[in-house]
């Protein structure tokens, strides 16, 4: 190669450098926002928000470059949560991302203008979240965590996984329709399977406490906690409980049987965090949200904890085992 030619090539490649570096400095910043009512260094959180930028990733968003999250954490206060939305909202971003029902609501009364995604949220239809599902209609959007009718299949494991129980107390939060909805789906099946139901209201670690006591006083007495935010955030202390009492529990996600619990049946929700992640991609590109319509999970999932079933004295029935998707040993 004579020097003119290297000395053409190079001043090629160094303007293509420069226009390179110039487009990478000039792309615009983004900016979401994520109101997550969990304590910040909750290890289910950070498996869910590590869900979320894996997502991003994939769609070519990365924090630092061209995008900045902005989060907050509500651990479970809702003043705090309420304070959060305000303070998000106010920052002008460009979506924000709801997990639940109850960090959805407070943004929707902040706003209804910043586009917002939602993730495990139960009836946005009946909430008034949306309009209907196919069509928002708002400026909200996003993932259902389950269909109501689902929760009588809890009782339904339940029964089948330890078919002595007669009586099954249900964790719930009386202050969420989502949570009371769900009672009434488990109440409907519990006489063709001979089982008494009863709520034991639990919206904080004193009412598992006192609740979870209560039933353990009852024989052959079973346990269905139900898809909520206090479940999550006192799944630790619930599951101790079951265990200390010989109680059979049916939980509503995977994570619970992972750290403890005994079954589980519901949708895989942290892979609803990449399912956002690709919502939040359409909207930052311009898309609306009242025209991506509400999605309800396609599949669910049982997964079983084998060693919990034997410190309970449980036999699984071969044919629970056989439906399970995950057997932890």
């Amino acid at each position: 190669m004579t020097r003119r030619k290297f000395i053409t090539l190079l001043g090629g490649a160094a303007a293509t450098w420069s226009l390179a570096a110039r487009a990478q400095q000039s792309e615009r910043m983004r900016r979401i926002g994520v109101l997550v009512n969990l304590p910040a260094d909750d290890p289910q959180a950070q498996v869910r928000n590590a869900a979320l930028l894996q997502g991003l990733q994939e769609l070519g968003w990365t924090v630092g470059r061209n995008l900045r999250i902005d989060y907050r954490w509500g651990a479970g206060n809702a003043d705090n949560v309420r304070k959060f939305a305000a303070e998000l909202v106010a920052l002008a971003p460009d979506v924000i991302l709801a997990p639940g029902t109850s960090t959805l609501e407070p943004l929707l009364q902040a706003t209804r203008a910043v586009p917002i995604v939602f993730v495990h949220t139960a009836d946005p239809v009946g909430a008034g979240f949306v309009q209907s599902l196919p069509r928002p209609g708002g400026n909200a959007t996003g993932f259902i965590n389950m269909e109501y009718a689902i929760s009588g299949k809890w009782l339904e494991l339940l029964k089948q996984i330890a078919p002595r129980v007669t009586r099954a107390a249900v964790l719930r939060d009386p202050t969420l329709t989502s949570s009371t909805a769900q009672f009434a789906a488990i109440q409907a099946v519990a006489p063709s399977l001979g089982v008494e139901v009863s709520p034991v209201n639990a919206r904080n670690a004193g009412d598992v406490e006192h609740g979870l006591a209560a039933v353990a006083r009852s024989a052959n007495g079973g346990l269905i906690v139900t898809a909520t935010g206090a479940a999550v955030r006192h799944r630790d202390l619930i599951i101790a409980r079951a265990r200390q009492h010989k109680l059979p529990a049916v939980y509503p996600d995977r994570y619970f049987v992972t750290v403890g619990g005994l079954i589980s049946y519901g949708p895989d929700l942290t892979e609803q965090y990449r399912q956002a992640a690709g919502y939040i991609d359409r909207i930052l590109k311009g898309e609306k949200p009242a025209d991506l319509p509400v999605q309800s999970p396609t599949r669910y999932q049982i997964v079983l904890n084998l060693k919990t079933a034997k410190a309970l004295g449980l036999e699984v029935p071969a044919t629970v085992l056989a439906r399970a998707d995950e057997v932890i040993e």
